[in-house]
């Protein structure tokens, strides 16, 4: 019999999703919000000093009702999908809410961040617009002055609107009625393994993931002291991404909860801001990726512990790629002592396809990880080799023929989750194969495709994986996997092993299985952060004391080398491919004097593409 993975809820709280008695569209949700909340409740924006600005839901829903007033006078039509290129910001809120005010489809895409790769930027940007084809974008003013060499490559019919001036608009006019059916977003895939997919979301598909997520987040908790806890959320994740904006700001509106954001560069410059800012919010939840588990714990200093309370913090969530079991206990060691529960540190697993999570941790309980013999894992069987292990108890031996792997729990309401072979076949508990998940946020299909990954309301998911004493195990991606004598290895485990090594970038390193005479060999591309003569030799020994895999070339390379996503992840076959063909090279270096050039260049870009619209018409 296959396993199939179907959560049975504890206490049945609601049998359909979404929760039919709430507002069935985003925007009448946070029309709800505005209704119901008192002026403490919303928003609030930190800056690079933490300073605070605070926008109650019912003024964000009032700027809303005057940016979708102003991209209708700007020709906005009901359906036109709007790109949106804003930071973290108020304004990102504006051009959002006020796009589906004006009844149109906000896509969210991300802003040139790695400005060392701003010809990168404009190509994948230009060919996600072609996806789309937006009326427009809207993008404040900042990014406005980079966005000329991606407008030249893709030039909306209505160009670039200033975010700045959305909230400026009239008021008065009511806002376009949307149904549950509609497309309310189309957000893009991580864009790993090929340029980013337009995932397009129906409102009933958002809220059904909204809502079982919000299932899991403890309501009625207090702190240590014993103090009541008002369920919030703090976040630096960019919202341009799903964790970000459906993960955090739909799941804060839709309760309606506070919800502190603050920009990714503000936490990636001092860590410390991030858990400040849940100290000092009393914040409930907060979910970031597992790298910055890492970097809290390499980063903070036990000077800035003090005053830091994190007794608050009931659903500290770990998700959008591999999750370290080591990462997660380093970091419970050390903030602890700050009031940290050893339960709230939960694994989830999801994808954009899905709109956001499939399956989750119990967060009643510590983390769950288990060890499996390697060698059987590459032959496609789980197999465990020692007692479980989990958040208050130390960490293995080094060990070269076992792998720990993290549960990421269980589907959540009305979600499930198979495992099946390259063939489609469903696969028994303890074999390795292809994940396939279902549920109701699952997407209809990428927007304007014909050759689409779902099939009788099962989507391939691409990842690799196992189901062990009912619960899901991830272990890697399906297109990521090396081959080595005839076994298939996950990159990540390879990648891990030289984190420590001294003068290594942590989460820097790219493992990839070069074709050779009878198979492939194992090529690891290494960001350095300080270079010496025998980093690549301490490499080579990391992974083969961790791992038992001998590389057949370790390649050093200077920071911000290896090409990522939109998403943040490396892209691991790219840069093989670059590296093979002599273009795997460092950044530009950003000074003034490049800012100005790149402000130069994007001028000359806008108007190239105004001559040529002028050309076309």
């Amino acid at each position: 019999m296959p396993e199939q993975l179907r959560r049975r809820p504890t206490i049945p709280r609601r049998a359909v999703l979404p929760d039919p008695r709430l507002p069935a569209t985003l925007f009448d949700s946070l029309a709800r919000a505005a209704r119901l909340s008192s002026h403490r409740v919303g928003l609030r924006f930190l800056d690079r000093r933490e300073r605070a600005t605070t926008l109650p839901w019912a003024r964000v829903y009032d700027r809303a009702l005057r940016s979708g007033d102003a991209l209708r006078r700007q020709g906005i039509r009901p359906g036109d999908r709007v790109a949106i290129i804003v930071p973290t910001d108020p304004l990102f809120v504006d051009a959002f809410f006020g796009a589906l005010a004006a009844g149109a489809v906000p896509v969210p895409m991300g802003p040139p961040l790695r400005l060392g790769r701003l010809d990168e930027y404009h190509a994948v940007s230009a060919a996600m617009l072609d996806a789309v084809e937006p009326a427009a974008i809207i993008a404040d003013s900042r990014n406005r002055r980079l966005l000329g060499g991606t407008v030249q490559r893709w030039a909306p019919p209505l160009g670039v609107l200033a975010a700045e001036t959305l909230a400026r608009g009239n008021p008065a006019r009511s806002p376009e009625p949307g149904r549950p059916e509609a497309i309310a977003l189309v957000q893009f895939s991580a864009g790993t393994t090929a340029v980013p997919k337009p995932v397009a979301l129906t409102h009933a598909q958002v809220l059904a993931n909204v809502d079982a997520i919000l299932d899991h987040v403890p309501v009625d908790a207090t702190d240590d002291h014993g103090a009541p806890l008002v369920p919030g959320c703090v976040s630096w994740l960019p919202l341009h991404r799903n964790l970000g904006l459906i993960g955090c700001l739909f799941t804060a509106l839709r309760r309606p909860a506070s919800l502190t954001l603050m920009p990714p560069e503000s936490f990636l410059q001092r860590p410390v801001r991030w858990l400040r800012a849940i100290s000092r919010a009393r914040a409930t939840m907060s979910a970031v990726p597992d790298f910055a588990y890492a970097l809290c714990v390499e980063r903070i200093p036990d000077s800035e512990l003090d005053g830091l309370d994190l007794s608050c913090w009931r659903l500290a969530l770990s998700g959008s790629g591999p999750i370290s079991p080591g990462v997660l206990r380093r970091f419970h060691a050390r903030f602890g002592r700050a009031g940290l529960s050893p339960l709230a540190l939960t694994p989830v697993y999801g994808l954009s396809e899905a709109a956001l999570a499939v399956t989750c941790g119990d967060p009643n309980r510590a983390f769950n990880s288990r060890r499996f013999d390697r060698g059987a894992l590459a032959r496609g069987r789980a197999v465990e080799v020692r007692t479980p292990l989990g958040v208050g108890q130390p960490p293995p031996t080094q060990d070269p023929h076992a792998i720990e792997l993290v549960s990421v729990g269980r589907p959540l309401r009305a979600f499930g989750v198979e495992i099946r072979s390259d063939d489609g076949t469903p696969l028994p508990a303890g074999h390795v194969g292809r994940v396939w998940a279902t549920g109701p946020s699952l997407m209809q299909g990428y927007l304007d495709r014909d050759i689409q990954p779902i099939h009788d309301g099962w989507l391939d998911t691409g990842d690799l994986g196992f189901i062990h004493e009912g619960d899901l195990y991830v272990h890697g991606r399906a297109t990521d996997q090396i081959h080595l004598d005839g076994a298939a290895h996950a990159p990540h485990h390879i990648e891990s092993a030289v984190d420590e090594v001294a003068g290594v970038r942590a989460g820097c390193a790219a493992a990839v299985g070069e074709p050779a005479d009878g198979g492939e060999r194992l090529v690891l591309f290494v960001e350095y952060r300080e270079e010496r003569a025998e980093l690549a030799e301490a490499c080579r020994q990391a992974v083969i004391e961790n791992t038992g895999l001998d590389p057949a070339l370790v390649v050093l390379l200077a920071p911000g080398t290896l090409p990522r996503s939109g998403s943040g992840r490396i892209r691991r076959r790219e840069a093989l491919r670059r590296w093979q063909a002599g273009e795997l090279t460092e950044p530009d270096a950003v000074t003034p004097l490049f800012l100005a050039g790149a402000m130069a260049r994007s001028a000359w870009g806008y108007l190239r593409a105004r001559r040529a619209r002028q050309d076309g018409d």
